[in-house]
């Protein structure tokens, strides 16, 4: 899910720079309600989740509020510190999620990051690759999770590139999806030209998601690439995959 707003870090920095603010604190467990709410899991059946950059522990208070255990990965030690002062309920690890996610297969029921995931388009680094980094991040969380899991992004993206970017490598690592924009008035990280790329500022509530799609327009799911990275994806994981021919992925006449 992709909420478009004034982030915190532009309008409250000198708050976000201290730590301490009854507001970030509000606004952190607002979306981590919203994040949970579109994970769609089953009512009154607790479930195990994972934080990805889980901070102090905020979003994971409101996952323990909700009868839910978690495990909550970070990169920042401070901050890990700060949820270990905490008490928090859920387990922690340190972690670079640009690194993948070190988890066995299918141990997650749902993900939630909350203000994280948008780091991971920025070279911070020389051997940096943000393409690189963010399908390395999404194949092993894909593997991660369980059979038909959903993951929720909250994210502030600077503009239609990087929203392009991240939906491009989540569904190369096999997920599908759509962005959610919770306040369609801003146009912030949106520029003039969005609407024409295929990534609208709004989609109802209501079920409705916007298909991710490539710079071309047409749907990545189904091509030839993407059978192929299905297969390989597979092979990694130990099973049994039939082999690649000429024939794999070719569009096949609706009649004989």
């Amino acid at each position: 899910a992709s909420k478009n707003q004034k982030t915190p870090e532009d309008t409250a920095s000198s708050l976000v720079c201290f730590g301490d603010s009854s507001r970030m604190i509000e606004i952190q467990s607002q979306m981590s309600e919203r994040a949970l709410e579109l994970l769609s899991l089953p009512e009154g059946h607790p479930c195990f989740l994972l934080d990805v950059g889980c901070g102090s522990g905020l979003s994971g208070d409101h996952l323990t509020e909700e009868g839910h255990c978690w495990v909550g990965i970070d990169i920042s030690t401070a901050m890990l510190d700060v949820a270990l002062d905490r008490e928090v309920e859920g387990d922690l690890v340190l972690g670079d999620m640009g690194q993948g996610m070190p988890f066995r297969p299918g141990t997650f029921d749902g993900c939630i990051s909350i203000s994280a995931l948008q780091w991971l388009c920025n070279a911070d680094k020389k051997t940096h690759s943000p393409p690189k980094r963010l399908y390395t991040f999404f194949s092993t969380l894909y593997s991660s999770l369980t059979r038909g899991a959903r993951a929720v992004f909250q994210i502030y993206p600077e503009n239609s590139e990087q929203l392009e970017l991240i939906t491009a490598q989540a569904m190369k690592a096999g997920f599908t999806g759509g962005m959610v924009v919770d306040y369609p008035n801003s146009t912030k990280g949106l520029d003039s030209d969005t609407a024409d790329r295929g990534v609208p500022n709004q989609v109802q509530f209501s079920g409705q998601r916007s298909r991710f799609k490539n710079m071309k327009g047409k749907s990545v799911k189904k091509t030839r690439d993407w059978i192929l990275e299905k297969k390989e994806r597979r092979r990694r994981q130990g099973r049994e995959v039939r082999a690649d021919t000429k024939y794999t992925g070719r569009q096949r006449k609706p009649r004989f």
